[in-house]
């Protein structure tokens, strides 16, 4: 009996043996254990990598926003202990500048006035311009590490750094002083660089009084908008400057634009609506050339009948209309509003001699026009050179930057000799006699509220520095661009090459 029980029970024994013998044979690999170790590892790398780019995107993108923001506290401890720099032009006048007195009373000083009001901005009530933009660096001290210790130390402020910018004084002056007292604004640039030389808006204001005459200012019982910058906030019909990109547009949709004729007799009819040649003149025979030289509406609009209106937009799309500029500067949209569907209306005969509803700032119609300057390319306007520290030494230097090509060198070579001809034989003959070999584009935009938009775009090449010299001209209510815009060209062009 007993022998019995301990057979079963060794018989037992070993089935149970067996038995967890084989469950361990049976266990998982140690693969199949990593397996979700390494997805928890990929996750945190994976959010390691985004956080790290979102980190470097900040600080290449948006860091200068964030410190610029006027909500921003470190702004407050900065101007404790730094004493805001100066914005200096080009050839190192003084634009603005803080004057301390024996008591340590700060004050914001303009020394030119109502002439950079718009370009360099105000410090009080609201910084605008340069003052805004570079807000940040002109609290910054990257003087002596020692010194400014020991101004710290010593309860003294240290000296903050400077702007230096592109503007040119000498140019500015004078194209601030050619607008007279007409409203209006000029925008002068280099085309294969972006620098603005000179950018004047009036009417204007001095920055420097700008607490005394808030509320004048404000009231603006004049409906003048002195605070306005019209140079890159203003909008306005671009009237016969447009010509360039319905030319441009003409070329594209037609290889055999060589071969374009047009019989004008001083006007055009379509349904009702009638355009007119200035002073109604008969041109006759006009190729594309001289349809350009001559301004000739009725040669455009009959154009601008037969454009395929959806190329038309897309165009005009990659020159940046109905976009944002990439400027770092307060600035408007223009607007280019034709759609599909138009094509061979009054709307677009309109928009093709640049009347209609376009709309498009003196900054970006430099733009356009520089790009053809620089064969087809445009670059980026930008108007701060540097910054330099109190003792001169550079801390950042700013660059060129290129947006993109807007059209072939090709295309932009055959605009170029158009827009010459402007000059040789055509709107802009008060130009001829100037030492260089100006070239341009006059306008004239329908005005509601009276007489026209006086315009005019061109350039000139400088052999020296291997560029050319772009000019973007709008004078409000005056009339027509030959007569009013192109004799402040003129003076532009003359201060430059002298």
């Amino acid at each position: 009996m007993n022998n019995r029980w301990i057979k079963l029970l060794r018989k037992k024994t070993k089935e149970f043996a067996a038995a967890k013998e084989e469950t361990f044979e049976t266990k998982v690999e140690p693969s199949e254990y990593r397996k979700p170790i390494f997805q928890i590892i990929y996750i945190f790398l994976g959010i390691f990598v985004l956080m790290a780019g979102y980190f470097s995107y900040y600080i290449m993108f948006q860091s200068d926003d964030v410190i610029n923001n006027a909500y921003n506290k470190r702004q407050e401890v900065l101007s404790e202990r730094v004493v805001r720099g100066q914005i200096l032009s080009a050839d190192r006048a003084i634009l603005a500048q803080t004057v301390v007195d024996k008591d340590g009373n700060e004050t914001r000083e303009y020394p030119y006035g109502e002439v950079y009001a718009h370009a360099i901005g105000r410090y009080s009530k609201g910084k605008t311009g340069i003052e805004e933009s570079e807000n940040i660096r002109l609290l910054t001290s990257n003087i002596n590490s020692i010194e400014v210790m020991y101004s710290d130390l010593s309860g003294k402020k240290s000296p903050g750094d400077n702007v230096v910018t592109t503007l040119d004084s000498k140019l500015q002056e004078v194209a601030y002083n050619a607008l007279g007292d007409n409203r209006g604004a000029v925008v002068v640039m280099e085309a294969s660089t972006g620098k603005i030389l000179a950018m004047a808006s009036k009417p204007s204001y001095d920055p420097g009084k700008v607490d005394d005459q808030w509320e004048e200012l404000l009231a603006d019982e004049k409906t003048e908008a002195p605070l306005l910058n019209r140079a890159t906030q203003g909008l306005y019909p671009p009237g016969s400057t447009f010509k360039i990109l319905t030319a441009l547009e003409y070329m594209r949709e037609n290889m055999a634009y060589l071969e374009y004729e047009y019989d004008c007799d001083g006007s055009i009819d379509f349904e009702g609506m009638t355009i007119h040649c200035h002073n109604n003149r008969s041109h006759g025979e006009v190729d594309l050339p001289k349809s350009f030289a001559k301004s000739c509406n009725t040669s455009f609009a009959n154009i601008g009948k037969g454009l395929d209106i959806a190329k038309f937009y897309e165009m005009c799309d990659s020159f940046l209309f109905n976009q944002n500029l990439p400027v770092n500067m307060a600035s408007n949209v223009s607007s280019f509003t034709l759609q599909k569907g138009v094509s061979g209306t009054k709307e677009a005969m309109q928009t093709a001699i640049g009347q209609g509803n376009t709309l498009i700032s003196p900054l970006h119609n430099a733009m356009i026009t520089a790009s053809v300057a620089n064969e087809g390319v445009m670059m980026k306007p930008y108007i701060v050179d540097h910054i330099e520290n109190a003792e001169g030494a550079t801390v950042k230097k700013y660059s060129s930057q290129t947006i993109g090509r807007m059209m072939s060198g090709e295309e932009a070579d055959y605009i170029s000799d158009m827009m010459r001809q402007v000059v040789t034989d055509g709107t802009a003959t008060k130009l001829e006699d100037l030492p260089v070999e100006v070239a341009g584009k006059t306008g004239s935009a329908d005005n509601s509220k009276g007489k026209a938009h006086s315009w005019f775009v061109g350039f000139a090449p400088d052999r020296e520095k291997d560029t050319d010299i772009v000019v973007s001209i709008i004078v409000e209510n005056v009339g027509t661009g030959s007569e009013y815009a192109v004799p402040i060209a003129r003076k532009i062009f003359k201060e430059y090459f002298k």
